[in-house]
């Protein structure tokens, strides 16, 4: 019988233990990040930020715009710019293919197309997972960044800031 007594203690503690590390788990404040590539690299925005992820269609070409503007887009009736990221933080420019995607983002009054290498993924992550990012982030990209990174799949994730990039636009 004391046996029975000590399983059930144990037991009970391992039940409590489950009930405590589910209870913080729940209490954790997360974020939703939307994972995509340019290059090798890894980046991404905030969930909040990105209203849709579109398949790479035809760009319109617009003469005399910045060089990190590609062009316009229309999504259902409305006119969208895109951004070509890979101008803005300096890294070379990819080919086209299946995998390209526009991202339409929205901050405060701005919204535009972004586009991206791939979407690789959406997730939920722990605010405690984002950490500073590594000191040799290139400069033209840190100053896109929110000040954070994270890990996915083993690599770095740099944490874009939407509303710095959209900043470079506005008059």
């Amino acid at each position: 019988m004391p046996d029975n007594t000590k399983n059930e203690q144990i037991l009970a503690e391992v039940e409590k233990r489950k009930h405590q590390a589910r209870s913080s788990e729940a209490a954790e404040e997360r974020s939703e990040l939307v994972i995509f590539t340019l290059g090798d690299d890894f980046y991404a925005f905030y969930g909040h930020h990105v209203k849709e992820i579109l398949p790479y269609e035809k760009i319109t070409l617009v003469p005399g715009c910045p060089d990190s503007i590609i062009g316009i887009i229309n999504v259902r009736g409305d006119i969208e710019s895109v951004i070509n990221l890979h101008k803005m933080l300096g890294i070379p420019e990819s080919r086209m293919n299946r995998k390209t995607r526009i991202m339409i983002a929205a901050e405060k009054e701005i919204r535009s197309g972004i586009l991206a290498d791939s979407v690789e993924d959406v997730l939920s992550v722990p605010v405690s997972s984002v950490s500073q990012p590594i000191s040799t982030l290139d400069k033209s990209v840190k100053e896109f960044a929110v000040g954070g990174e994270t890990l996915y799949n083993g690599k770095y994730v740099t944490l874009l800031d939407i509303g710095k990039i959209f900043a470079k636009f506005r008059v």
